[in-house]
């Protein structure tokens, strides 16, 4: 069980619960990071008292110190303070939730400082799936999955004693708010209509991750990693209700589904207390009132951008880079109103096409095809 956590990205939906898990289970917290939520890091800080605080820029960190100069709180700030936090050296577990590829580094960076790890950050594993794998199993460390999805089957293994067992992994999908919905229909949605989740309360790029389809594309990706099976043995089905969290099928076609109420709070504490466990601040889920269980095909006609991430994933390489790093750039402008919403799955299912695939086990070659796909991106606009 975790005993001193940094949490890099603590002031988003998974940093703000994993702090009121750490409250409950008395986890002491050495360090904390946020972009721009100064006020918040601010209560963070004179609450749970952190060595480290980490803002965005140096203007805010400038404000932040001003504001907490009362504490024994070292404000630092951008990429060198994410990578400070990631190594401090009185937590044991660094919690990663922040967004995007920027996770990438201080994750490895927390790795060779031998730090396990709580990942809720999807891109660092979809970005340097075989780096960040290989580079934990030499520095003997154990990544848990904090995405509810990837806890799910982590706690589904518990009961897999040999990896010969195991058939496949089915994730489920909430399918999001345009579920049913056809190309046509979503060529004109709004913003405020890609944000307006069914289930789940997120921040804004991964809740339009979720209504492309574009977030669970990346999880077949993640799957790949965190539990070492090939492409061809990750399934997705859409399941509205969000009860069943996902499955594993083992060889005799028995299926085991981790259920529960959508609460983040529970993978959240499994991560942080595995192998224990421990009650949780969470509603109970009733059988007998819960409404029925559905389940769907996924429509990868429609949501093009779940079969560019598995596609992407079979052709290896930095493929996988090229596919994420085009989706944060395309999420981004449609945000922003420069892109209609079916852009994002065009862009992301033709940038492989356009940009050669090269090997992902550098640093370098992974931050190099981010960087070429988000250019790719941004010319899609001129043309």
């Amino acid at each position: 069980m975790t005993e001193c956590v940094s949490i890099l990205g603590s002031t988003g939906s998974i940093g703000t619960q994993a702090l009121e898990v750490c409250s409950k289970l008395n986890i002491r917290v050495a360090a904390i990071t946020a972009n721009r939520s100064i006020d918040l890091l601010e209560e963070q800080i004179r609450r749970f008292k952190p060595r480290l605080a980490v803002a965005g820029t140096k203007e805010y960190a400038d404000k932040l110190r001003a504001a907490v100069k009362d504490t024994d709180t070292i404000i630092s700030y951008g990429m060198d303070g994410l990578m400070e936090a990631a190594v401090i050296k009185e937590a044991d577990t660094v919690l990663t939730s922040v967004v995007g590829m920027i996770g990438l580094r201080p994750t490895l960076a927390a790795i060779s400082a031998r730090k396990n790890i709580a990942l809720a950050n999807k891109e660092t594993l979809v970005a340097g799936g075989d780096l960040v794998m290989s580079s934990a199993a030499e520095s003997g460390v154990r990544i848990y999955p904090v995405d509810s999805e990837h806890s799910a089957i982590f706690q589904c293994l518990q009961g897999c004693h040999d990896k010969k067992m195991l058939k496949r992994l089915i994730l489920t999908a909430s399918g999001g708010p345009f579920f049913g919905k056809t190309y046509e229909q979503l060529k004109n949605v709004t913003v405020e209509e890609a944000l307006n989740h069914p289930n789940w309360s997120m921040g804004a790029k991964i809740t339009v991750d979720s209504a492309s389809m574009m977030n669970k594309g990346l999880e077949i990706i993640e799957a790949r990693w965190l539990f070492d099976v090939s492409a061809d043995n990750i399934d997705v089905v859409v399941h509205r209700e969000s009860i069943v969290h996902s499955m594993i099928e083992y060889v005799d076609n028995s299926v085991i589904a981790q259920m529960g109420v959508p609460d983040m709070k529970i993978p959240i504490q499994y991560a942080l207390t595995y192998p224990d466990r421990t009650a949780c601040d969470v509603g109970v889920l009733d059988l007998t009132k819960a409404c029925s269980l559905s389940f769907y095909e996924p429509d990868y006609e429609t949501f093009r951008c779940l079969g560019a991430c598995k596609a992407a994933l079979k052709r290896g390489g930095t493929a996988p880079v090229l596919v994420n790093g085009a989706n944060e750039e395309a999420v981004s402008m449609f945000l922003n109103g420069k892109i209609s919403f079916t852009d994002i799955g065009e862009i992301v299912e033709t940038v492989t096409q356009n940009i050669k695939v090269d090997t992902a086990d550098t640093l370098d070659n992974i931050l190099a095809a981010d960087l070429a796909a988000r250019e790719y991106a941004k010319q899609y606009i001129k043309q």
